[in-house]
């Protein structure tokens, strides 16, 4: 079984037209646990060029957390507004029909950190970016950023890659 088969497809969530992909099933399958720690730790367990984890709300605190654990990295979380207690740096970015931000800790990581950006999965790239100008307001380097889906069609990958990044995911789902 590859894991694209173990994420659950639902119609028309959270509004009609969407192909929303649930990724409950996949993280209650200890087999699929094991394929994506397998994966990440065959990419990056040579890697010398990252001292961090930053994982973006929500999923990617457990992507990046399992992965962090397996690479015996430190984790950052990078949250939505008001979910941290200390200092932060916030960034907006635009949705579909609006506006959004999430925030880090001012002193998540120190200057010059090299960082591993993850989350579960890359849409219109909208999150990633705000993330990526968070750790670089933070002078983090953004080395890479994985997920375990890219939805192509929606063209978060291409902008991202374009402005320079590099970018890594387990697999994607075309016409999503």
């Amino acid at each position: 079984m590859s894991i694209k088969s173990k994420i659950r497809a639902i119609k028309d969530f959270p509004k009609p037209g969407v192909m929303f992909r649930d990724f409950s099933t996949l993280f209650a399958d200890p087999e699929g646990i094991k394929m994506i720690l397998d994966s990440f730790k065959q990419k990056y367990s040579t890697r010398e060029d990252i001292d961090l984890i930053v994982g973006i709300e929500s999923r990617g605190f457990i992507v990046g957390s399992l992965i962090a654990s397996v690479l015996n990295k430190g984790f950052v979380m990078i949250r939505k507004p008001g979910k941290l207690p200390g200092e932060v740096l916030s960034q907006s970015y635009d949705l579909e029909y609006g506006k959004a931000s999430v925030e880090i800790h001012k002193d998540a990581f120190p200057s010059g950190s090299r960082i591993l950006i993850v989350d579960d999965l890359i849409a219109t790239g909208g999150t990633a970016i705000a993330a990526m100008s968070l750790v670089e307001q933070l002078e983090g380097i953004v080395t890479e950023l994985a997920f375990i889906v890219d939805l192509p069609d929606l063209g978060g990958s291409k902008k991202i890659t374009h402005d320079g990044y590099k970018i890594f995911y387990l697999t994607q789902f075309e016409g999503s």
